[in-house]
């Protein structure tokens, strides 16, 4: 009679738990090291809206307080009904980058559409010297400006702001390889049904380019609404200034109003964190609508 081995064999998968359980452990790893960067990110932004709460006499106590004694919403009521007011800034910046961001996403989306989807002769050669200009500091190009809106007549209003802004090279660069993973013969397919350029780009690609579109506006206006030089070079009357003008007010001759300019700072980030939450949901339906398509 044949004797039987009744010893398990040896698990044949124990190289590749071993394996998951050390991707797991990196993982977990990993998502720590990322948490903790995230909370030194996140740190200026307590201090700030912290401190807009705090008594003069308690910002740089030591050690911090996170959390004010007691909340003085002196400094908030002051930002918004003292003698310089911020309701003129916040419209300012408002006007500013609402309009230099749908004018942006709105001709770069065009200039886009046309790198990458109409040929013609010198396309590429031309897109690289439009691109080359993007290793042109800005501040080169003061003096420039200076003497053309001088000479345009729109030195010291909004319009010198405006008008650069709608014109983003990397708007336009972001875009056009945005539109350069659509395929091309969902295009062909529509110019055998008999459709132009026009209906094209504004039925067919600007529908599939949400996520790139909020995402550009995201920056463009982020962009806008934290420029400082331009700002601070082209406007000159105070009733123009926009918000990051606006927090030299409280810099004061002998010292610096910390508690009112983190009131104001706090209030200024607002706009962004909504114009933030509404892209992010635009982008999240373009990924999720790309996914049931495919």
């Amino acid at each position: 009679m044949e004797r039987v081995n009744t010893v398990e064999p040896a698990t044949r998968n124990t190289p590749e738990i071993k394996a998951d359980s050390f991707i797991n452990i990196r993982k977990i790893i990993m998502t720590l090291i990322m948490s903790g960067f995230a909370l030194l990110m996140i740190v200026p932004f307590v201090w700030m809206i912290s401190t807009s709460f705090k008594s003069p006499a308690d910002v740089f106590v030591y050690p911090i307080q996170w959390i004010p004694s007691s909340l003085n919403w002196e400094h908030h009521i002051k930002v918004w009904t003292g003698s310089d007011s911020f309701v003129t800034y916040y419209l300012n910046s408002l006007k500013i980058s609402l309009i230099s961001m749908i004018g942006a996403v709105f001709l770069s989306s065009f200039a886009a559409y046309g790198f990458a989807r109409i040929q013609f002769k010198g396309r590429e050669a031309l897109f690289l010297v439009y691109l080359s200009m993007m290793m042109v500091p800005p501040q080169v190009l003061f003096v420039p400006k200076f003497i053309m809106f001088e000479w345009a007549g729109i030195y010291n209003t909004h319009w010198a702001l405006i008008l650069p802004g709608m014109f983003t090279i990397f708007g336009v660069f972001m875009l056009r390889q945005f539109f350069l993973t659509v395929p091309a013969e969902i295009s062909e397919a529509a110019f055998i049904d008999g459709a132009g350029h026009f209906r094209i780009f504004f039925q067919l690609i600007l529908p599939l380019a949400k996520p790139a579109l909020a995402t550009l506006a995201i920056i463009d206006f982020s962009w806008h609404w934290n420029d400082y030089e331009n700002a601070l070079v082209f406007l000159l009357d105070k009733d123009l200034y926009t918000v990051p003008l606006g927090l030299q007010n409280f810099i004061l001759e002998n010292n610096v109003d910390y508690n009112g300019m983190m009131a104001a700072a706090t209030a200024g980030i607002i706009p962004m964190l909504i114009i933030f939450l509404i892209g992010q949901r635009y982008i999240i339906q373009g990924v999720a609508g790309s996914a049931v398509k495919g």
